[in-house]
């Protein structure tokens, strides 16, 4: 049986809706202790878009969740994950996945002990083993012990039944060994979405008389007017330094230097912003073409544009920026301006 298997013709299997197709949605599996917990915290993340739980890589065609439990048919407890990498990287889901599993515990995590409670990453694109292989030797430097969380591609995987879909949801004070509360103030919980409490008048518009100010001349024909500096007569087109970039009238954070490449083009790129609700986009039909307009969420500052062309194993986004619309905070100042939560975006 190959991978895919999870075509619900188990009568004890249900799949629930998928969300609508997207040539740029990724997909991984991930196996990390009993799936209630698992799939609970991966589905909070910013950029996951879909959630599935199951069981993978086993020897048993469309096996039950007692047959799992007591008649060793291999299969390790996975949550099916589809996410955007516009949104989220690959590399960053998995830090994110790291975070609440012990690797180096074998077939073991919290109270659940058995094979099928191994620690896991399965993957079908070969492209991402690359990935899976750096993360795992980022994250072997943490521990003495040798991480044992396999690494494989998805040789098969079977939906669980839908008693155990959403497990949490439907039942909030289940089980669960994971520690749900380490995303209540992460920027990547989709409660959050890049957004706190307070942001709204912390990021809000100077009045005019404040902007003009406060911005240089280039600065407000760019934001304000819609302007567009010249390539590579600007700051930061160049910039190789870690940090993070925000809205030069509001201060709002918009993209992180982790997310910035050399395109070509001569004006600062990058395959992401720090948030999806980071940036607004809009039609712009100026210059007798049709482009994507992109503005900050609060100040309504105009940025630049956004295209198709960015790396397609980064998402296939290039957000071209202008230098004027943007501030730039080093990796080593930005605690003391007040941006320490968004430490681990640079990192």
């Amino acid at each position: 049986m190959n991978a895919n298997a999870s075509d619900g013709s188990n009568p004890a299997t249900a799949r629930r809706a998928e969300p609508p197709a997207d040539k740029y949605l990724r997909e991984i599996w991930l196996a990390g202790g009993c799936f209630w917990g698992l799939e609970a915290y991966l589905a909070a993340l910013d950029g996951v878009v879909y959630t599935n739980v199951g069981y993978a890589n086993g020897t048993t065609a469309n096996p039950t969740y007692e047959q799992v439990c007591y008649e060793n048919t291999g299969h390790a407890e996975t949550v099916h994950v589809r996410y955007d990498p516009r949104r989220i990287e690959l590399g960053t889901l998995l830090t994110y996945f790291f975070k609440v599993i012990d690797p180096t515990s074998l077939n073991r995590q919290g109270n659940d002990r058995g094979s099928q409670y191994r620690t896991g990453i399965y993957y079908r694109d070969a492209a991402d083993r690359e990935t899976i292989a750096a993360k795992v030797a980022e994250e072997q430097r943490k521990y003495r012990a040798p991480i044992v969380t396999e690494v494989l591609p998805l040789s098969n995987y079977y939906p669980a039944e839908e008693a155990h879909q959403l497990y949490l949801a439907k039942n909030p004070h289940g089980y669960c060994h994971v520690d749900l509360s380490v995303l209540e103030d992460d920027p990547r919980n989709k409660k959050n979405a890049g957004k706190k409490a307070g942001d709204e008048d912390r990021y809000a518009k100077p009045g005019e008389a404040e902007l003009r100010s406060r911005l240089t001349d280039r600065q407000y024909r760019v934001t304000q007017e819609c302007g567009t500096e010249p390539p590579f007569a600007n700051e930061f087109w160049d910039n190789h330094a870690p940090g993070l970039y925000v809205d030069v009238a509001t201060g709002e954070p918009l993209f992180s230097s982790r997310d910035k490449f050399d395109s070509g083009t001569g004006w600062p790129s990058f395959t992401r912003p720090v948030a999806s609700e980071a940036v607004a986009a809009k039609t712009d039909r100026s210059l007798a073409m049709t482009r994507t307009e992109v503005h900050s969420r609060y100040g309504k500052s105009h940025l630049g544009h956004v295209f198709e062309d960015g790396p397609r194993e980064k998402g296939g986004l290039r957000y071209c920026i202008n230098s004027a619309a943007l501030r730039f905070i080093p990796l080593e100042k930005m605690e003391e301006e007040g941006y320490g939560e968004y430490i681990d975006f640079v990192r």
